[in-house]
């Protein structure tokens, strides 16, 4: 059981009841959820927040909201596309800049044949050379 939150969490308890009405709809809510709210005091694992989870989609959710100025259908697809081909880099440790100024530099000379190459999981610096 986590030492500092464990005193926090049984004084919050369904059984310690005694919040004001005007809280008492917030505390029904979490009531409701109180074996996941507290299953972190048991599992040392886990953290007591999701904070790592949320700076990780931090930039797909400010994306969506600025996307949303993309122009026409076209031009939102476009952009999507050019994402989700950076993104794809970052996960496979592809440097973005790197890939973004090579590929199209490298593209118009590509055969059809090897633009698989291109992809950013099976691209590298000198694969458009």
């Amino acid at each position: 059981m986590d030492e500092p939150s464990a005193p926090v969490a049984i004084r919050l308890s369904p059984s310690a009841s005694n919040t004001r009405p005007s809280k008492r709809i917030h505390t029904d809510v979490s009531l409701k959820r109180w074996a996941a709210l507290t299953h972190y005091i048991d599992d040392g694992e886990l953290s007591i927040d999701n904070n790592r989870v949320e700076n990780l989609i931090r930039p797909i959710a400010l994306g969506r909201k600025n996307w949303l100025f993309a122009g026409p259908l076209r031009a939102g697809q476009r952009t999507a596309t050019i994402m989700s081909l950076l993104h794809t880099a970052r996960l496979n440790g592809r440097d973005r800049y790197q890939y973004l100024k090579d590929v199209p530099e490298g593209l118009p000379t590509q055969p059809d044949s090897r633009l698989r190459e291109l992809l950013p999981y099976c691209w590298s610096p000198d694969s458009t050379a």
